[in-house]
């Protein structure tokens, strides 16, 4: 496992991925915490798993090395090019924290379907992705490595919370079941949705 808790050696790198975890930690209902939750993105460094407090934990990520169990945590290694290799109804939350935004547009759709699909009746997701304005300033911040070069150069859009909203509409997330917000001084945002 690398040292890390993200890719790259921008100065805030580790800062900035403690603030999502403590921010979606904060959104997590405690009757939640009895079940499972699916980390999609989750690195070779599982930071959020491994500091959030769950009966059940499973991360997936494709830079991982191979299927692993590290420190209870269910390590699986995916792409997430097509379904999510898990049943319906298995979670009772699943996290996408700093990972949105790597996703080509064209697959988001595909992808929330699919995250509402493994979620159990009532589940949560939650997301943080940068704001939109925030695009040329994080280039900036990368090229002074101040954040990660290598997370911001992969990045295939930057989204609004209107886009946030249309993107989880597609997936089957209903308008009232959804809550958007800003952290990080209005540089990051935040969904979440409900399964209804």
């Amino acid at each position: 496992m690398s040292n890390n808790n993200t890719r790259g050696t921008g100065l805030l790198e580790s800062f900035l991925s403690q603030q999502r975890a403590k921010l979606a930690d904060s959104k997590i209902p405690n009757k939640h915490r009895k079940g499972r939750i699916l980390d999609i993105g989750c690195g070779s460094n599982p930071y959020f798993l491994i500091q959030t407090s769950f009966e059940e934990k499973y991360g997936i990520d494709y830079s991982l090395k191979e299927n692993s169990k590290y420190k209870g945590i269910h390590l699986i290694k995916d792409g997430l090019e097509s379904k999510l290799p898990f049943p319906d109804n298995n979670f009772d939350t699943v996290t996408m924290l700093a990972v949105f935004e790597h996703i080509e547009p064209t697959e988001l759709p595909t992808l929330m379907s699919e995250v509402r699909r493994v979620l159990k009746k009532d589940g949560i997701f939650i997301l943080t992705t940068p704001c939109v304005w925030t695009d040329g300033l994080l280039r900036l911040l990368a090229k002074l490595n101040v954040v990660s070069k290598e997370e911001i150069e992969e990045h295939k859009g930057a989204y609004s919370h209107k886009d946030l909203r249309r993107y989880l509409n597609k997936g089957g997330f209903k308008d009232n079941n959804i809550e958007l917000g800003y952290f990080e001084l209005w540089m990051n945002n935040y969904a979440k949705a409900t399964k209804k």
